[in-house]
């Protein structure tokens, strides 16, 4: 059994797992506006374009906001205290994740902490990308 719940793969987002397997964090740009966007979705949430299409982020980010879990949710046994956390993405959008790598305190989680991707594999199909301080922890 997982540590946590398995995210299922839709069409819409195939193609953000498919590159997340291969360690490669897969977004959209619209071809139209030019603004890079997450969650994943066929029409740019801008300007309405469906011209749009996938490209590898370079993984890196800044720590936008952050709440520390202490109480394991349903699902995720084992893993509290645990940080969720918004990331910033150096190419524009903003991403709900897991910051890992670094002890769950305030001290260690300041607002704009340069923050890096990096992998969980849960399943064959599915690796999740999560986000660790740039270059150890702060």
């Amino acid at each position: 059994m997982p540590k946590r719940p398995i995210p299922q793969a839709t069409p819409e987002t195939a193609e953000f797992w498919e590159g997340a397997r291969r360690g490669e964090l897969r977004i959209q740009r619209c071809r139209a506006c030019g603004k890079a966007y997450f969650f994943p979705r066929p029409y740019c949430p801008n300007c309405s374009s469906k011209d749009v299409e996938w490209f590898t982020a370079s993984g890196k980010g800044t720590l936008y906001s952050y709440v520390i879990n202490y109480r394991a949710a349903y699902g995720f046994d084992d893993m509290a205290p645990y940080v969720i956390a918004v990331v910033q993405l150096d190419e524009g959008p903003r991403m709900m994740t897991n910051i890992v790598g670094v002890e769950p305190k305030p001290e260690n989680l300041p607002i704009d902490l340069a923050v890096e991707v990096t992998w969980e594999q849960l399943d064959d199909k599915i690796t999740l990308p999560l986000f660790r301080p740039a270059g150890g922890a702060p």
